[in-house]
């Protein structure tokens, strides 16, 4: 089995996470636990968990020249992920995400782009032999849309599957759906991406679009996607659930790997599935990512 040629380009921030015994309500004032700052941001938990499932990783992305984008250089690099092509911002600090978790593994989670959102296409171009020799190219939405754009022409020009997590959602053009390989929303987002609630609904609408395979996302109630004709839900392995922070992201690493080692769909969701049912059972984002041996 050839070792997976994996780029990420995304976001890193640092997370910032309290637990509280429930959510608090718009104006309600919760006691927590202790702070924990825990390595995060959707592009870098993709990159760390791809690498930790055996892949060969580079990363795409922006940090600020402070202390949290030290730290974040250095966990990636710590995670045997390639860093050269990480561009330290001057004028802007590095991503924060402030995430409430509470009792139930349920995440409250408001973010400070900073860096993120000065990646530019200039960035893309400068590290565009990133993606030379790339059997994935994986990207999602806390980085400007223009710039996940012209990572799709790169991802194509170079040969590449072209894998976006529309996270957070927004309206995107039609030009980048024909680009897409795979589309991997969750519920919300796919709701907020057609404006459909049912799941079936929702795939529907997105194949419409153009893009070629759907993969739906629905929490602890599995996934929902399309083989050929048929619509197929797939449960979620039961878990005990410690913290929800990340599982989209470990589901979209594992099942870009499994596609990229060969698997055929419905391998390659479960290897997804079995990768974010081990991530919501720890707590934190990167800190609970599983290694291969584990799945």
């Amino acid at each position: 089995m050839c070792q997976a040629r994996i780029v990420v380009v995304g976001s890193a921030n640092t997370d910032l996470v309290v637990s509280v015994p429930a959510l608090p309500a718009p104006g309600e004032t919760v006691l927590g636990g202790d702070l924990q700052v825990i390595p995060g941001g959707k592009g870098a938990n993709q990159a760390v968990a791809a690498a930790r499932l055996g892949a060969e990783v580079r990363f795409i992305g922006r940090v600020g020249n402070d202390d949290f984008g030290k730290q974040t250089l250095m966990n990636l690099q710590r995670e045997g992920i390639d860093t050269r092509f990480v561009a330290i911002s001057e004028d802007a600090p590095s991503g924060v995400a402030l995430i409430a978790v509470s009792a139930q593994g349920e995440n409250s989670i408001v973010v400070a782009p900073g860096a993120n959102s000065r990646l530019c296409v200039a960035d893309l171009e400068q590290a565009s032999e990133a993606f030379a020799g790339a059997d994935a190219v994986i990207a999602q939405l806390e980085v400007p849309l223009e710039t996940v754009e012209y990572a799709a022409q790169l991802a194509k020009r170079h040969g590449a599957r072209f894998i976006l997590n529309p996270a957070p959602a927004c309206a995107l053009p039609s030009s980048l759906y024909a680009q897409l390989d795979y589309l991997i929303p969750n519920e919300t987002e796919g709701r907020q991406l057609t404006g459909e609630r049912d799941e079936a609904a929702i795939i529907d609408a997105l194949t419409r679009k153009g893009c070629p395979s759907v993969i739906l996302t629905l929490g602890e109630r599995g996934v929902a996607y399309l083989r050929g004709d048929t619509l197929r839900r797939v449960p979620a392995y039961a878990v005990s659930v410690v913290d929800t922070t990340a599982a989209g992201d470990a589901f979209v690493a594992g099942f870009t790997i499994a596609v990229c080692e060969g698997r055929p769909l419905d391998e390659a969701v479960d290897f997804g599935q079995r990768v974010a049912s081990l991530t919501v059972a720890r707590w934190g984002a990167q800190s609970a990512l599983p290694y291969r041996d584990e799945v």
